[in-house]
């Protein structure tokens, strides 16, 4: 469809991205915006004007996914081949990021973060989605992200070292970055159960990135397991935590307060359990994955119910995360973990919206017509969500 091009979504629910209405309704929309919502199906009468006509079961904004790589893929599990699919060329690994970028698209999932890439892969594919006949979803990006010297990170981050060189890297970085993105531990030791390394910066030093990225209007989102880290994150006051394993009630509390919002990334753990061959886990080590995701999803469910704001990312790209694929079940985690589906799918789709700074962050009169067309209604049947009938992206 052209940009300016009127027509009508004739649907039997619709979700607005925080609360579920479960009555027939018709979306009239001009040059991608929502022109009216009307109550009831109009479509008859819109066809019998000459006005364009669509059908289906139900329309809910576009899903998000907050926390992606679009330069990696996640579908190979073999070591060997994902080795070398990070030595390939510049254009080839862009090449591949733009397909990942379309195939999330074509799941429904109209805006992505990208977490952080060393070659800027993520700035470029995010340009190239502003052109409305790209195929490609919106990008948010984090761009490159910072860390300390022969740390965890180097595919995502540059170094910094003393004061300087952190507001020196934090304000370069801001003039590309839609946020900044600070490592601030590294991976789990999934042998002994624990992120058992320190974290890479103090509180202080921590402080630094934040304060160094509001001056030059960022937000941060830090990468960020175990209990120390977690500590610094929350007094740090980052805008957000990922990932977050190993998460406590005196954070939640702590981030409930201030805002800090979390993306708890079940999916690249949950793989490693349910797939421990492709890593060669032992039996122990298949016992401390299961006793991880079972914690986390605890405390997801209380940061729920202590009202911590909640964004769904699946960090697609890492091992057995596939690019839009992932979103789905990442869906299932929350559910499993006790989430009501409206909640689920706030964080899948306003929640993000809203903390990213989006014009548009739900289906309302006036707002951009961000949104997915799905055969039925997610509330009586969930799997219709893997099944978008058509999906159109806000480019503002």
């Amino acid at each position: 469809m052209s940009a300016d091009e009127k027509f009508a979504v004739c649907v039997d629910g619709w979700f607005d991205g925080e609360r579920h209405h479960a009555a027939p309704a018709t979306f009239l929309v001009w040059d991608r915006r929502v022109a009216d919502i009307a109550a009831g199906d109009h479509g008859a009468e819109l066809a019998q004007r000459g006005m364009k006509v669509l059908r289906g079961g139900f329309l809910l904004p576009g899903l998000v996914d907050a926390h992606v790589h679009l330069f990696l893929d996640g579908a190979p599990t073999d070591g060997t081949l994902r080795s070398a699919h990070l030595k390939q060329p510049l254009e080839q690994l862009t090449a591949a990021a733009r397909e990942s970028a379309r195939q999330t698209l074509a799941c429904g999932v109209t805006l992505v973060r990208d977490a952080g890439d060393r070659h800027g892969i993520n700035n470029r594919i995010r340009a190239e989605a502003l052109d409305a006949a790209s195929g490609l979803p919106r990008v948010h990006s984090g761009g490159l992200g910072v860390k300390r010297a022969k740390r965890y990170g180097a595919f995502m981050a540059t170094d910094v070292a003393d004061a300087d060189s952190i507001r020196h890297s934090v304000t370069e970085l801001a003039r590309d970055n839609d946020e900044i993105k600070l490592i601030l531990t590294g991976i789990i030791d999934f042998d002994a159960g624990a992120v058992t390394d320190e974290p890479q910066f103090d509180l202080e030093d921590a402080r630094l990135v934040v304060a160094t990225s509001q001056a030059c209007g960022r937000k941060t989102f830090a990468h960020c397991s175990g209990a120390k880290g977690l500590a610094i994150a929350a007094q740090a006051r980052v805008g957000s935590i990922e990932h977050g394993f190993f998460m406590n009630r005196e954070t939640l509390a702590v981030m409930a307060d201030t805002g800090i919002a979390w993306t708890p990334t079940f999916s690249p753990v949950h793989f490693q359990w349910a797939h421990p061959q492709a890593v060669g886990w032992s039996s122990n080590t298949v016992g401390n994955l299961r006793r991880i995701l079972d914690e986390h999803a605890r405390h997801l469910l209380l940061a729920h119910q202590m009202g911590v704001t909640l964004l769904l990312g699946t960090d697609a790209g890492s091992m057995g995360v596939v690019h839009g694929e992932g979103v789905f079940a990442e869906i299932d985690r929350y559910l499993e973990a006790g989430l009501p589906l409206e909640a689920v799918l706030a964080a899948a789709t306003s929640a993000a919206r809203k903390h990213f700074g989006c014009a548009t962050t739900t289906l309302a009169r006036g707002s951009d017509f961000d949104a997915v067309l799905l055969p039925g209604s997610p509330f009586k049947d969930t799997a219709t969500l893997r099944q978008p009938l058509e999906a159109w992206t806000a480019r503002a």
